[in-house]
C-alpha cells in the first residue's frame, strides 16, 4: 500500500477540513501582515521627508498611506480575530497542552494589537489638529508596535519548530517550563529577521507598483515619481539582505530540523555529495522526476562543502515524515520563493546602477513594467514561504513532539466542511469590500487632484480627504486646523 494512503487511513476524518480551514484563514491573513507591519514605516518615512524637506507632495502621499493604512488594519482586525479563536477551537490539544509554555507569544501579538490600534488612531486624528513634529513623533511608535506583534507570532511560530525551555513529567506533560528559552528559540533569529525584511519589501514592492502602473501610463509628475522611489528604493536595498537572510534560515533549518530540510530539498537517503534539484517531484519511492539537477550542489550549499552529510527522508520512518506529495509542494514552494528572489535582486541591481550613473529612474519602460509586477510577486513569495514552513514540518504540529492528528478538534468533519464555506463566503465578501474601499479611496483622489490642477506642486495641501474635518473657505469659520500647522499638511 502507498505509504501516504496507510497514513491518511490512519488519521481522523476531521483532520483534513481542519488543516483546509486552518490553511485558507492563514493564506488570506497572511496577504495583509506585511501591509500592517511595514506600512506604518513607509508612511512615517514620506512622512518625514515631508516635514524635513517641506515637500508639501510627500506629505499628501503620506496622509493618503495613513488612510490605507487604517483601511487595511480595521481588515485584518477580523482575519487575525478569526485566526486566534481557530487556535483554540481546531487545535486544542496543541492549546491544551502546550500552551502554558509558547502562549506568552500570543499575548505579546494582542498587547502590540492594542497599542497599534490605539497609535493608528492618535496618527489618523493629529492630521490638521496637532503641530506637524508632534503629529510625527506621536506617530514613530507605530512601526514598533507592529515588529512588537511580529515578534510575538515569530515566537509561537519558532518555538513549534524548535520547542525548547520545559522538561516532561512522568505524564508527559511539559514541566519547569523556563519563558526565555521557550521564545529565544534557536530558529527565533534566523526566523524573525527573514520575516521582517520580508513584509518590508513586499510592502514597498506593492506601493511602489502602484505608481509604477501610473508611470506607465503616462503620470511623469513629482507625485508619481516620490511615490515611485521612496518605497521602492527601501524594498531595493533589502532585497540582497533578504536573499542572505533566506540563505541563513535555510542553513538553520539544516542543523536545526534535518528532516524538514530534507522535506524542502527533496533528498531521499542521508548521504554526502548530495545534488540539488530545481522544481521536479518527489516520489513514494523516493525516485525523483523532471526538474533540473545539479550534482553535489545541495551538500556545498548546506555546509559549504560537498562533503557534507545530508538528512534524508528515508532515515526515519513513514509516519514521522512528510509524504512525498508534502514534500514536493515544500520543495516547490521553496523554489518559486528563491526564484523570484533572484529575479528581485537583479531588479534591485538595475535600479541601483541607474540611480549611482544617472542619479536618476531607470528610463526603460520594461523596468517600470517590472516594478508594477514586483509587489504581486512579493506577496507570492509570502505564501510560499508559509507553505514551505508549515509543510514541510508535517506530521508535526509540535516539532518532534506532536503530531498534527493529536492535536485537532474532536468538532465532526461535516461541521468543520460547512465552516469552510461559510468563512469563504464571508472572507470573499470582506476582500471585496477592502477593494471596492481602495478603489473608491483611488477615485477620489484622482477626482481632488484634477480639481486642484497645480495645487500640490505649488504647496497648498489636500482639500478633500477621506478622513478628518474638512478645511473650511474664507467665508466661513476660520480653519483651526492650519492654525496647528495643519498636521503637517504644510
Amino acid at each position: 500500500m502507498n505509504p501516504a494512503i496507510a497514513i491518511m487511513a490512519d488519521t481522523p476524518p476531521q483532520l483534513l477540513p481542519a488543516r483546509e480551514l486552518m490553511a485558507f484563514t492563514l493564506a488570506s491573513h497572511i496577504l495583509l501582515v506585511p501591509f500592517g507591519v511595514a506600512l506604518p514605516a513607509i508612511t512615517l518615512l514620506m512622512h518625514y521627508r515631508g516635514l524635513r524637506r517641506g515637500d508639501a507632495v510627500a506629505l499628501l502621499l503620506a496622509r493618503r498611506w495613513s488612510a490605507v493604512m487604517a483601511v487595511q488594519f480595521a481588515i485584518g482586525i477580523v482575519t487575525g480575530t478569526v485566526l486566534s479563536f481557530e487556535f483554540g477551537l481546531l487545535w486544542p490539544g496543541l492549546m491544551g497542552r502546550w500552551g502554558d509554555v509558547f502562549g506568552l507569544g500570543f499575548g505579546v501579538e494582542a498587547w502590540a494589537f492594542f497599542l497599534e490600534a490605539i497609535l493608528i488612531a492618535i496618527y489618523l486624528y493629529g492630521w490638521r489638529r496637532l503641530k506637524p513634529w508632534t503629529h510625527f513623533w506621536l506617530g514613530l511608535p507605530l512601526p514598533l508596535t507592529a515588529l512588537l506583534g511580529a515578534f510575538g507570532i515569530i515566537a509561537a511560530n519558532s518555538w513549534m519548530n524548535t520547542p525548547r525551555g520545559f522538561s516532561l513529567d512522568a505524564d508527559g506533560s511539559p514541566a519547569d517550563v523556563d519563558v526565555r528559552k521557550a521564545i529565544f528559540t534557536p530558529m527565533f533569529g534566523p526566523e524573525y529577521w527573514h520575516f521582517v525584511a520580508g513584509v518590508v519589501l513586499t510592502a514597498g514592492y506593492v506601493v511602489a507598483g502602484v505608481y509604477a502602473t501610473g508611470w506607465l501610463r503616462g503620470r511623469r509628475d513629482h507625485y508619481h515619481r516620490l511615490g515611485f522611489t521612496v518605497p521602492f528604493t527601501v524594498a531595493a536595498v533589502l532585497t540582497p539582505v533578504q536573499f542572505v537572510l533566506g540563505d541563513s534560515i535555510a542553513r538553520s533549518v539544516f542543523h536545526q530540523q534535518p528532516l524538514k530540510f530534507a522535506a524542502t530539498e527533496m533528498v531521499w537517503k542521508t548521504d554526502t555529495h548530495v545534488p540539488e534539484y530545481v522544481f521536479g517531484r518527489l516520489h513514494p519511492d523516493g525516485t525523483i522526476s523532471g526538474g533540473i539537477k545539479i550534482p553535489q550542489l545541495d551538500s556545498i550549499l548546506a555546509g559549504f562543502s560537498p562533503d557534507t552529510r545530508v538528512t534524508g527522508l528515508s532515515s526515519v520512518p513513514a509516519d514521522d515524515r512528510p509524504t512525498a506529495t508534502q514534500a514536493t509542494i515544500a520543495h516547490w514552494a521553496f523554489d518559486i520563493m528563491v526564484t523570484i528572489g533572484s529575479l528581485l535582486v537583479l531588479l534591485a541591481l538595475w535600479y541601483g546602477w541607474c540611480w549611482l550613473r544617472h542619479r536618476g529612474l531607470p528610463r526603460s519602460p520594461w523596468f517600470f513594467r517590472c516594478a508594477a509586477v514586483a509587489g504581486a510577486a512579493c506577496l507570492l513569495t509570502v505564501e510560499c514561504g508559509w507553505i514551505t514552513t508549515e509543510v514541510s514540518r508535517q506530521p508535526w504540529i509540535v516539532y518532534e513532539n506532536m503530531r498534527v492528528s493529536e492535536a485537532v478538534t474532536d468538532t465532526r468533519a461535516p461541521a468543520l466542511w460547512a465552516m469552510l464555506a461559510l468563512v469563504i463566503v464571508v472572507y470573499a465578501l470582506i476582500f471585496a469590500t477592502f477593494l471596492a474601499i481602495l478603489l473608491k479611496l483611488r477615485t477620489r483622489w484622482r477626482t481632488a487632484d484634477e480639481r486642484h490642477g497645480d495645487a500640490h506642486a505649488a504647496g497648498t495641501p489636500e482639500g478633500d480627504t477621506p478622513y478628518g474635518p474638512r478645511r473650511t473657505t474664507a467665508a466661513a469659520a476660520p480653519d483651526h486646523g492650519s492654525a496647528h500647522g495643519d498636521g503637517g499638511g504644510r
